[in-house]
């Protein structure tokens, strides 16, 4: 029964991290948006085995060995991470009976990671408040976390066909 709960908890998080670079796919190719470079936070990631959490520019940090890989290897695993703590918070049963208004909350809130971690560490200020367009920014990581939290729902609907005890 846990190999089952955990089989599932990794199928909705990878599934719903894929429907994130969907999006993000999708917004850069109909409307030019640019998205994340993964291997800054790899960069990050990087430097962070080296004593060093926060940088004026990530982009201007020291590159890393590995790091586009180490980058996106992070991304799913975050998101398998955040799926298991949706399940652990709305419960076991969620998985086999998911329902959408949970994982959009949940979505919702794990914008508090890019807004309030990622976004000071990288040198963009907290809530991208040293962007240009700030304002911008945030909507922009609150949809793609929507989009997320949409993405958690149809994967654990997706995996009921797999069968639910």
């Amino acid at each position: 029964m846990l190999g089952e709960m955990i089989f599932r908890v990794i199928l909705v998080g990878v599934g719903a991290t894929l429907a994130t670079d969907i999006w993000a796919w999708l917004r850069r190719r109909l409307f030019g948006v640019p998205s994340l470079d993964y291997a800054l936070v790899g960069r990050w990631l990087g430097h962070m085995g080296r004593g060093r959490f926060s940088h004026e520019a990530i982009g201007r940090a020291a590159p890393i060995a590995g790091e586009r890989v180490l980058g996106w290897a992070f991304h799913y695993a975050t998101g398998v991470v955040f799926a298991a703590l949706l399940v652990a918070l709305a419960g076991q049963g969620w998985l086999c009976r998911p329902s959408l208004l949970p994982a959009m909350l949940f979505g919702a809130a794990t914008v508090a990671a890019p807004l309030l971690l990622m976004q000071p560490a990288f040198g963009m200020g907290l809530a991208a408040s040293r962007t240009p367009q700030p304002g911008k920014a945030r909507l922009r990581s609150l949809v793609t976390h929507l989009v997320f939290g949409a993405g958690l729902f149809v994967a654990a609907w997706a995996a009921t066909g797999l069968g639910c005890a």
